[in-house]
């Protein structure tokens, strides 16, 4: 990564410490201790943040931006696991040993990431028990959603998968039934299982059911949940 522009300012990194849940319920002068121990890279939209089969030896924490994080079949067919956005984490197998990465990490917008290596977190993590306790909240959350997709994708029809897809994106706080599809068509239909076309398709069939509309920019507005949940 010597290609890209490390930031070494203290508060560039306590900005990112700060921020992120597995850190930031630390009392301050630990998370400055924390603050000192990481390195922080930029990367634009497209740029590959780590490939599968390169050495895993640090946790990766988003601080602005978004990452892609997808695998590769054998085929060559990209198969999408999750995005991150600012405060999510990727690469924390190399908390446990010694391993390469099985994925590979891409901005799909510009992206500062923060990193801190495995030696300096395992430091941390004993001095911090609670830090571990953040960090297995977060693989239990990512567990269940893993475990649900993969049943959705087994049982479910692309219609189901899709439809559920949309309900979730609401946002429930904000009591809007409008959102902003939180990635391409592309990498959705690599997500739910299916391809472009399929999702392209099935969009049309609720919208001129009269279940969504949708907008400029994958702007979507949903306009009877209960009937699009029926699908």
């Amino acid at each position: 990564m010597s290609d890209h522009n490390h930031r070494c300012g203290h508060e560039e990194h306590s900005t990112c410490v700060s921020r992120v849940p597995i850190f930031n319920h630390l009392e301050n002068d630990q998370m400055d201790e924390i603050t000192k121990a990481i390195q922080s890279d930029t990367y634009k939209k497209g740029e590959i943040i780590y490939r599968a089969g390169e050495e895993s030896d640090s946790l990766y924490i988003v601080k602005s931006g978004r990452v892609k994080i997808y695998r590769l079949s054998e085929s060559g067919k990209e198969q999408l696991v999750r995005f991150l956005s600012a405060g999510d984490f990727t690469g924390e197998l190399a908390l446990f040993s010694d391993s390469v990465h099985e994925s590979f990490a891409e901005a799909v917008e510009n992206t500062e990431v923060c990193l801190i290596r495995r030696r300096d977190l395992h430091t941390f993590l004993m001095k911090y028990p609670s830090i571990s306790l953040k960090i297995l909240t977060e693989f239990s959350n990512r567990l269940e959603n893993s475990e649900k997709q993969t049943t959705r994708v087994s049982t479910e029809r692309v219609e189901t998968r899709l439809a559920l897809f949309l309900a979730e994106c609401i946002d429930e706080e904000k009591s809007s039934m409008e959102f902003v599809l939180p990635m391409s068509k592309r990498d959705l239909a690599s997500f739910l299982g299916t391809t472009p076309e399929t999702i392209s398709r099935k969009l049309a069939e609720f919208e001129d059911a009269g279940y969504i509309r949708q907008k400029p920019h994958r702007k979507i507005a949903v306009l009877d949940l209960d009937k699009l949940l029926m699908v």
